[in-house]
């Protein structure tokens, strides 16, 4: 399998040095040559495997060549055995039809949980075959810093740096990452917003010179395609327990990055028959604003109750826009080139393929408050406020009653108590019994200015 770049013009690479990569050369990101294919029968006989086995099946076209049976099979059972419940994903009805998909069962309550703590047992394995060190770098706009680290933290070949957007995350979130004291683990509070952050990574991936010879940087973010492959085997483990292939599924899904809802994109591709593809955005709508009316132009980031979803600049986009275009990467690089000075119109091929599979919908923080308090008042069930704007959008989106419709549950209530305070909600959504003293650890994090320079000059000390 050999991974190419959305912009056309950096070399194919293996899986292994993909991962390593992480962004092309040419500024794009990585994707399978060919998407592998499962037939109805192959899917049908997947009904009853394990989180583990599926995975398994799901993953191993996209590792071919580069990791034996063994060894993925074990790094995916070392991955999902920090898991709380047995399910590893569990589905949970709340409606007619309508299913709750826990992706928050992992060490860090957060759906980032499925994807990192594969990769960070990837790279493990990857790193002391080749005996490289290697320096992660991260922008977190809440819940995939803390993945990170936690899937980063005991492994002797990295150091890892995330940055998170100074007091613009949430109490939970900032102490999840800060309060791991590991040696190899750097928690960078940066004076701006999440974009911010990510365009710094983005400039530091461009430019390594201030690494120390021999270091390069590895990406955990979304643009790391093995992110991706990890989320795509949740879309048939849910769709398979609710009669898929037999019967289609739709899913709704809160969305930031575009990386968890382009997993289900790709599954679609793959054969899973999915229906409706619900992007679920708070007020910072720039992906609603695409689908709904051709409208991808920047805005001032506004800061809101649903934290990780405070995203301007949708990173995994460029991967859907790349099929959108046929695969052409010249096309693709002239359509960054316009959004980055502030704005991109699709072509109206390009919208009308994207309107085929994707819905959209924008809930402000008002309104989100609203669904966690009518769904908790008429079920009983306790939602974060990203995960309710995914069950509103599915509500309001919503093709046909009779296909089941899963919404992604990103993280656990508890990250979120003013959200739920807010929504009127009494009882306090409690930490799990392994975070119960959080709130006591110490914390350790470096305050940094919004300025690359400085950064760098902060990352190489650490490093010397």
């Amino acid at each position: 399998m050999k991974y190419i770049s959305t912009r056309g013009q950096a070399p194919a690479l293996s899986f292994e040095d993909a991962v390593l990569t992480g962004l092309a050369s040419d500024g794009g990101l990585y994707v399978p040559e060919n998407l592998p294919q499962f037939s109805k029968d192959t899917i049908a006989g997947w009904a009853g495997l394990s989180y583990d086995a599926l995975a398994f099946e799901v993953i191993k076209p996209f590792v071919a060549g580069a990791l034996t049976d063994e060894e993925l099979r074990t790094i995916i059972q070392k991955a999902y055995s920090s898991f709380r419940h047995q399910a590893i994903a569990p589905l949970v009805q709340t409606g007619h039809n309508e299913w709750i998909l826990e992706l928050f069962q992992g060490p860090t309550l957060a759906f980032k949980d499925f994807a990192l703590q594969f990769l960070g047992h990837l790279l493990d394995h990857i790193l002391a075959r080749r005996k490289q060190k290697v320096v992660v770098m991260g922008a977190t706009s809440g819940d995939t810093g803390s993945a990170a680290i936690e899937g980063c933290s005991r492994c002797e070949n990295i150091d890892i740096f995330i940055l998170h957007p100074h007091n613009r995350v949430s109490e939970v979130q900032r102490r999840q990452m800060t309060t791991v004291l590991s040696d190899n683990v750097y928690n960078i509070a940066l004076e701006g917003n999440f974009d911010d952050c990510q365009n710094m990574v983005k400039a530091s991936f461009a430019d390594q010179s201030f690494l120390p010879d021999g270091r390069q940087l590895v990406a955990v973010n979304s643009i790391n395609w093995a992110r991706i492959m990890a989320q795509i085997v949740y879309y048939f483990y849910a769709a398979v327990a609710l009669g898929a292939p037999h019967r289609a599924v739709s899913f709704s899904v809160p969305t930031g990055n575009f990386g968890d809802i382009f997993a289900g994109y790709l599954a679609r591709k793959m054969g899973l028959p999915v229906e409706q593809l619900i992007v679920a955005t708070n007020a910072n709508d720039i992906l609603h604003r695409c689908i709904s009316a051709n409208d991808h132009s920047k805005k001032p980031l506004i800061h809101s109750l649903s934290p990780s979803m405070d995203i301007m600049v949708s990173s995994n986009f460029e991967r859907l826009l790349f099929d959108l275009y046929g695969r052409d990467g010249k096309a693709i690089a002239e359509l960054m080139a316009s959004f980055k000075s502030g704005s991109m119109t699709l072509s109206e091929s390009a919208l009308q393929k994207a309107r085929e599979v994707f819905s959209s919908y924008r809930l402000d923080d008002e309104t989100m408050t609203k669904v966690i308090a009518g769904v908790y008042d008429t079920t009983g069930y306790l939602l974060d406020p990203h995960t309710a704007i995914g069950v509103e959008a599915a509500r309001k989106c919503r093709a046909n009653v009779s296909t089941p419709m899963v919404c992604l549950a990103t993280a656990h209530p508890a990250k979120f108590p003013k959200a739920v305070a807010k929504a009127g909600v009494t009882d306090t959504p409690a930490l799990p019994h392994h975070m119960a003293d959080l709130f006591d650890r110490e914390e350790r994090y470096q305050v940094l200015a919004n300025d690359l320079a400085g950064v760098h000059q902060y990352i190489s000390g650490q490093l010397s």
